[in-house]
């Protein structure tokens, strides 16, 4: 299993104009976060975790030509507005994408993408299949996924564990039963924001007693924003097993 990091920012964590902090003004490449998605290459099958407004961008960065499926965490912008740009596997694949999402997400796509739900579709729009997602274990294409629900303030989220991996991003609550699913992995991505107090993501302090209560292998902090410092200033301060993911960075499991 290769796991990519396609984007571990928030619409914070790229450059803000203007801004004259370190991370903003950073020449060091793990400083420049796009949004937050990843890609899972499993058994031969490749899987995408949000499409986000960086999504064309991210997918031509990294090569890669195969999608088999697109899992969503939730529906805010920034982990749904590239999904427009899926048409480029349809042309590829010669198929319908497969969307995975819980139906308030789903309900939102087709209210922001109508044009790929319309009966009377405008040729060359994205084609896509649409899949229901709760709480339960799935299969896609002999691979299976497990949701992990934890909560962004009053908003839930999916997470998912895929054999030893396990990402979750735009969390700042994860009761015991969620937990539980987590225990175990190899490897673990979880949001950290900033170090200071947020009302819906954890901080980096939160993120870290949560990847000490899981006890993964190896952790990996994701969905940070520029207030979070620099990559190399923080980077000394993390426990030997727990990294700040960047931009392409690739994980083989």
């Amino acid at each position: 299993m290769i796991i990519t990091f396609l984007g571990t920012g928030t619409s914070q964590g790229i450059p803000v104009i203007g801004c004259q902090c370190k991370v903003c003004q950073s020449l060091d490449f793990r400083d420049k976060r796009l949004r937050t998605s990843a890609h899972v290459m499993v058994d031969g099958v490749s899987l995408v975790i949000d499409t986000g407004p960086d999504f064309r961008q991210q997918m031509l960065r990294e090569h890669i030509t195969q999608l088999d499926a697109v899992l969503y965490t939730h529906e805010h912008k920034d982990h749904t507005a590239g999904m427009d740009d899926i048409r480029s596997f349809n042309f590829l694949q010669k198929k319908d994408i497969p969307l995975y999402a819980r139906k308030q997400v789903l309900d939102q796509l087709k209210m922001e993408f109508s044009y790929v739900f319309s009966e009377m579709k405008y040729p060359g729009v994205p084609q896509v299949q649409v899949h229901g997602l709760e709480n339960n274990t799935l299969e896609i294409s002999g691979v299976k996924v497990i949701p992990i629900e934890v909560m962004h303030y009053k908003l839930p989220v999916f997470g998912f564990r895929v054999k030893d991996f396990v990402y979750i991003t735009d969390a700042n609550y994860i009761s015991d039963a969620e937990l539980n699913k987590m225990r175990g992995a190899d490897a673990l991505v979880i949001n950290a924001l900033h170090q200071t107090d947020h009302i819906s993501h954890y901080n980096l302090q939160q993120a870290l007693e949560i990847i000490a209560e899981v006890k993964p292998k190896n952790a990996y902090l994701t969905h940070m924003s520029h207030q979070m410092g620099s990559h190399a200033s923080v980077s000394e301060k993390l426990p030997d097993n727990v990294q700040f993911a960047y931009d392409g960075l690739k994980l083989t499991l």
